[in-house]
């Protein structure tokens, strides 16, 4: 009788896990559907609720990071903010020649002339509204970019370059592609410091960049695109803009935490590159993606 039950439950697990396969292998499909249709390189990688949820396209490549990194540079800088080598209320000034006109900066907008902000209002700044100007300002309170790059390594990210700040990226095109991660890094990033269990950041810092995280103004057509409005998207996005001369997009990016109704989650990285798209086009390639996933997850709970 034990014999049969075995047997009996042995098929079941077997048939369980083949509809579970075609399952995944269908969304694969109809991703692949989005992504052949474009004249675009794109990279995908998901992390669902289970173990066995894992997708993903071009997830070994290196795809230029843009605005992602500074994602990278605020655990950084919290990291030191836990040492004790920063702090939240630490007030840097910033210099009006420190504003410069190229770079995209809300801070230069509401500061024309310079100002004194706290770090954590520089963090805000940065990862929410994706300023340059505090950006920079943080990799020179880490001593340089590769900083970032060190302390990944450290932790053991290998697939995670930077070796410039924004001044430098938006100043030479091809430069652009020494900051670089690949897809299924960038959710190896999101799902270690969002769960924390290395209590790599104090609750403070983890608290505080999550909620930053959430609180993203920009690609607000990508990620959380065609989400319904209510829906929690933690995340951080990327561009680069066309090339003038042959209208290419390097970079239109965003990774992120995606909250289920029921308060799961999946982590979602999908880069875009060697584009000859528009940015409207590129922004639904990503927003098409993440609908097809939260289709995909919320279905399975019903």
């Amino acid at each position: 009788m034990a014999k049969k039950t075995s047997i009996t439950f042995l098929i079941l697990l077997i048939v369980f896990t083949q509809g579970y396969s075609q399952e995944f292998e269908t969304l694969r499909l109809k991703i692949e559907d989005i992504i052949n249709s474009k004249n675009a390189t794109v990279g995908v990688a998901i992390n669902g609720v289970e173990v066995r949820d894992t997708l993903s396209i071009n997830g070994q490549r290196h795809f230029p990071m843009q605005s992602v990194f500074k994602f990278p540079i605020a655990l950084t800088v919290l990291s030191e903010i836990d040492k004790g080598n920063l702090s939240f209320d630490q007030k840097i000034e910033i210099k009006k020649s420190e504003l410069l006109p190229g770079l995209w900066s809300p801070i230069r907008e509401k500061y024309p002339e310079g100002g004194t902000l706290t770090i954590a209002e520089i963090l805000e700044y940065t990862v929410a509204l994706s300023d340059n100007v505090g950006c920079d300002v943080l990799l020179k309170l880490l001593g340089k970019p590769q900083a970032v790059e060190n302390y990944f390594s450290s932790l053991g990210f290998q697939d995670i370059s930077v070796k410039i700040n924004e001044e430098t990226m938006q100043g030479n095109w091809d430069l652009q592609f020494l900051n670089w991660t690949t897809p299924k890094e960038a959710n190896r990033i999101l799902a270690t410091f969002y769960e924390n269990k290395d209590r790599l950041l104090s609750k403070e810092s983890h608290d505080f960049v999550w909620d930053v995280m959430k609180g993203t103004k920009t690609g607000e057509n990508r990620l959380r695109g065609q989400l319904p409005k209510e829906t929690v998207v933690a995340h951080k996005t990327g561009w680069s803009g066309a090339h003038r001369e042959t209208g290419i997009t390097a970079a239109v990016n965003n990774i992120g935490i995606v909250f289920l109704p029921d308060r799961k989650y999946f982590t979602i990285s999908v880069f875009v590159t060697e584009s000859a798209e528009s940015l409207e086009a590129n922004e639904k390639i990503i927003a098409d993606i993440s609908k097809v996933i939260w289709d995909y997850f919320t279905n399975k709970q019903l």
